[in-house]
């Protein structure tokens, strides 16, 4: 059972004084019997003189015993006690508590030890069982003597008339030490509760500061040492609050700083277990589950981030980088730079920083890529027109008939090298965002109409028939009408150029929602599965041969895609191999 601190204190308190009472009462019961039987022995003897100078008086030479005996029996009324006359050769003369009749009858006294004594130093005193009387005695004798008799006075006194007087001093003894302990267990309650009034105070508030309560404050006026404590303790809060606010406030700016770097943080400890992942790492790596105290591979399926956090916790050679691919489940190119933490000349723990490259390097790529087919794109060309060039130059300008021939190929060269340019020069104004889009209400039947009739010579060559499903009211769209025509130029030049002889073209349009869609669909050659991913890209051509023989610059719907983007619209297409192509444009409704 758990004892309160008053409960112990009274406990304590009470049992040292049980002890001490105790070892008190046995002290003071001996003294007391010892002091009882010293003051009865000092009454006796005093009661022995008085009793032997009354003998002395009144004892007169006597033949017979009664007179004897009647002053045993006057000694022994007067003084309360048994009194015994004895004759110096010991035989009984008279007892005031045996009658005369008896007295022949009782034995020789002269060998019991008070007599003896008596003989030897004048007087004799002694404890023993009574014979005559049956009951222990304390028995003291002297002698004495008169002009007619002379022997010795005893008196005697039961040990049981003593005893009971002892017994009856040690209750009023203890009585007294009973009250005592009551009284001082009370008082030492009282004392013990006013003693742990403040140190339960104490304990309260330190509860209270357990439980995250720094408001509180322990206010004591004892003057000793709990009040020392008391001000001691409500110094260490303030400390602890001012500290564990400095805690949170860095941990609030760390939390902050994790949560708003776009780079991945992985935090290990010195056994190579992650501590602590932030949110942008858990993110793009999809982890979902608990990391705390496992190793990175057993979060992240990949041996090349554990053997490089092995590394950096083995050797201190400062930062180590990596670059990888993972699948997770997306394949992502990933740079990891790892620092090691030093503490006291000793390796605590890791720092791994992930940086997501996989976009950098697929616009890496999509540059090269793009430089290699700009060169390649305008190669071609170039190396057309030179070699027109120089052919002229060396004498073709003499053959009239081949010159013009010569001269018309270098005009359509030039002519493709000029759409080529145009084109990069729009893509790259689009991208960069310096293209101006003047957005307003737009007719989209009249720039549809207006495309048409631009490309009605191409269309009337490959005798294509076109056919418009438009709504019968005016449709009318939110964006800027350069862009938007150019937009529908390319696509519907696009299914004139890849449609067959006499085919047809269709263009409809519909409203949806917010938004206004428009298909243009075409009975032509049509684009294989694999390459409709792509077919937005800069330069990508399904059939490169074909596409420079109709003289496209591989633009065209790159600029498409960026323009509707620019808009905040889709483009989308759906084909067919050898049935036709759908294109599909959705801007916002005016």
């Amino acid at each position: 059972m758990r004892l309160k601190i008053h409960h112990k204190i009274t406990l304590i308190l009470s049992t040292i004084m049980v002890l001490i009472l105790s070892g008190t009462y046995f002290y003071l019961k001996a003294q007391l019997t010892i002091y009882t039987y010293q003051r009865i022995q000092n009454t006796l003897v005093k009661d022995l003189n008085f009793a032997s100078e009354f003998i002395k008086r009144n004892l007169f030479a006597a033949s017979d015993l009664q007179p004897i005996d009647q002053v045993a029996d006057v000694i022994g009324q007067s003084l309360q006690l048994r009194a015994t006359v004895i004759a110096l050769d010991g035989k009984v003369l008279g007892d005031s508590q045996i009658s005369v009749e008896d007295l022949p009858n009782i034995e020789n006294h002269l060998h019991r030890p008070e007599i003896q004594q008596a003989l030897k130093q004048g007087r004799g005193n002694s404890r023993r069982f009574s014979t005559t009387l049956k009951k222990d005695m304390l028995y003291m004798a002297q002698p004495f003597q008169n002009q007619y008799r002379q022997g010795f006075i005893r008196l005697a006194i039961p040990l049981s008339d003593i005893d009971s007087l002892v017994q009856s001093l040690r209750k009023v003894l203890l009585f007294s030490f009973f009250w005592t302990l009551v009284l001082v267990i009370i008082a030492g309650h009282i004392v013990s509760l006013i003693i742990t009034k403040p140190i339960l105070k104490i304990s309260s508030y330190t509860q209270s500061f357990a439980d995250g309560d720094y408001s509180q404050r322990i206010l004591l006026n004892t003057n000793d040492e709990l009040e020392d404590l008391a001000k001691t303790i409500n110094y260490m809060s303030d400390q602890i609050k001012a500290r564990i606010s400095d805690v949170i406030t860095n941990k609030s700016r760390m939390e902050a700083v994790l949560l708003s770097m776009v780079e991945g943080v992985m935090v290990l400890d010195n056994n190579g277990t992650i501590l602590l992942l932030n949110q942008t790492l858990k993110d793009f790596l999809q982890i979902k589950q608990d990391f705390f105290g496992r190793k990175p591979l057993e979060v992240i399926r990949n041996i090349e981030i554990q053997e490089l956090a092995n590394k950096v916790l083995k050797e201190n050679t400062g930062v180590q980088s990596s670059e990888l691919t993972a699948l997770l489940p997306q394949e992502k190119i990933l740079l990891i730079h790892a620092t090691p933490i030093i503490r006291q000349d000793k390796i605590d723990g890791a720092v791994l920083v992930f940086h997501d490259i996989t976009e950098l390097r697929r616009l890496e790529r999509i540059r090269k890529d793009f430089v290699a087919n700009v060169s390649h794109e305008l190669r071609t060309p170039v190396s057309t027109i030179k070699g027109y060039a120089e052919t002229l130059l060396d004498g073709a300008l003499d053959d009239r008939k081949n010159a013009r021939d010569f001269v018309g190929i270098i005009h359509s060269d030039s002519q493709r090298l000029a759409n080529l340019i145009n084109d990069l020069l729009d893509l790259s104004k689009i991208e960069s965002g310096k293209m101006i889009i003047d957005q307003g209400a737009i007719s989209l039947n009249s720039i549809i109409d207006r495309v048409v009739k631009v490309l009605e010579k191409k269309i009337l060559e490959k005798n294509l028939k076109v056919s418009f499903n438009l709504s019968n009211k005016i449709l009318k769209v939110w964006g800027d009408e350069n862009a938007v025509s150019q937009i529908f130029l390319n696509l519907v030049e696009n299914a004139i150029k890849y449609n067959v002889d006499g085919g047809s073209i269709q263009i409809s349009a519909q409203t949806q929602n917010d938004f206004v869609k428009v298909n243009i669909e075409d009975t032509g050659i049509g684009i294989p599965a694999q390459d409709i991913p792509r077919i937005f890209e800069r330069f990508y051509r399904v059939d490169k041969a074909h596409s420079r023989q109709l003289g496209g610059t591989g633009l065209g719907l790159s600029i498409v895609k960026h323009l509707v983007q620019a808009h905040g619209g889709e483009v989308s297409v759906s084909s067919v191999l050898e049935q036709g192509t759908i294109f599909s444009v959705t801007l916002p409704k005016a």
